[in-house]
């Protein structure tokens, strides 16, 4: 196990470092073959390939334009809320439909479909899911995402699945590989996002000197995020096999270990950033955290990710300033389920 801020980015940027032989079927695979387009699985060239051709199309600058409809989404979210007296469940209600229904917009899925894909996602991602289940979930999603690439192919819209299908018509990718592509990112970005989201919340309600200099200045919004980002963590461990023997601190690792890279850790480095245990929404050096990885597999949702926290935060805290944790924090219950760290429920009320 890698914790050292500065040894951890060197292994995530390290080439001897592949993401292929990891039995762990949330990655898309059981150590051997990944499924198609689940590049998060694949070491270069594949991976190279496949990653070029959707950041072409997953660019920040399309990702910021997508705040509108974030903004509009959250908004609703936050109006249903208020039709109920309290308490209500922030997880349920607003941090985990919001990334669903952003992931569905982007793709160009119909919205009727989130409820599935939030299921399929949270049976896909817990620790006693066994390989056949998870096999059968990504199947499951992937077949339905199949079909609805094919159905594009004649009527494309203006939405990423209908984008990438550019790709298939020059060669360049295959209709198994965009479908694999959407379900990676549908998976990927829902249930880390969602984690973050009430996580992010939970944090700023119980650091209420924090909650207010955002309430003065929310100018801050976006390096609050980058705080939060730092300060919690939902990862834990990312493994990587090591394909050439590594010296690691005067230590040689060699060829054929799995190497752990502790991001909580590297993100609390104290020799990276000072005082680092406290929540400081103020922090100059917050964004050189590792929440979105390093390196070639670096987060590629990390700005879609960044507009939804920063949205949730400016307008749920504007729209309900009196908003507040419904019970005593010892009974808010953390997942200890699944392989995404986050709140089982958050009570609030205002």
């Amino acid at each position: 196990m890698v914790t050292d801020y500065s040894d951890v980015k060197a292994v995530l940027a390290d080439r001897r470092s592949s993401v292929r032989n990891i039995p762990d079927p949330s990655r898309g695979d059981e150590g051997g073959e990944p499924l198609p387009g689940f590049f998060i699985a694949m070491d270069p060239p594949d991976q190279t390939r496949l990653r070029k051709m959707l950041s072409r199309e997953f660019t920040p600058r399309r990702m910021e334009a997508m705040r509108p409809a974030v903004e509009r989404i959250t908004n609703k979210l936050i109006d249903e809320m208020l039709a109920h007296d309290g308490p209500v469940d922030l997880v349920q209600a607003l941090a985990l439909p919001l990334p669903s229904l952003v992931i569905c917009e982007l793709l160009g899925i119909p919205y009727e479909r989130h409820d599935w894909f939030q299921e399929e996602t949270v049976k896909f991602l817990r620790l006693d899911t066994t390989p056949e289940e998870a096999a059968e979930t990504v199947a499951s999603v992937m077949g339905y995402l199949g079909e609805l690439t094919v159905s594009k192919m004649d009527d494309p819209g203006d939405d990423l699945i209908s984008l990438l299908l550019n790709h298939v018509r020059s060669g360049d990718l295959t209709i198994p590989e965009v479908a694999g592509m959407a379900a990676f990112l549908l998976m990927a970005g829902h249930e880390t996002t969602g984690n973050m989201i009430s996580l992010g919340v939970y944090a700023l309600l119980e650091h209420p000197d924090q909650l207010e200099l955002l309430r003065q200045d929310p100018s801050l919004i976006p390096a609050a995020v980058e705080e939060l980002l730092r300060f919690l963590d939902i990862i834990g461990n990312l493994p990587r096999y090591l394909t050439e023997d590594m010296e690691l601190a005067g230590q040689t690792i060699p060829a054929g270990e799995i190497v752990m890279v502790a991001m909580d850790a590297a993100n609390r480095d104290p020799k990276q950033f000072e005082d680092p245990n406290t929540l400081n929404i103020q922090r100059t050096d917050a964004k050189g955290h590792v929440a979105f990885g390093h390196g070639i597999h670096v987060c590629l949702g990390a700005p879609l990710a960044r507009v939804e926290l920063q949205s949730v935060i400016a307008t749920l805290f504007t729209r309900i300033p009196t908003l507040k944790v419904a019970v005593p924090s010892e009974e808010i219950q953390v997942k200890t389920e699944a392989k995404i760290f986050g709140l089982k429920s958050l009570p609030v009320t205002w």
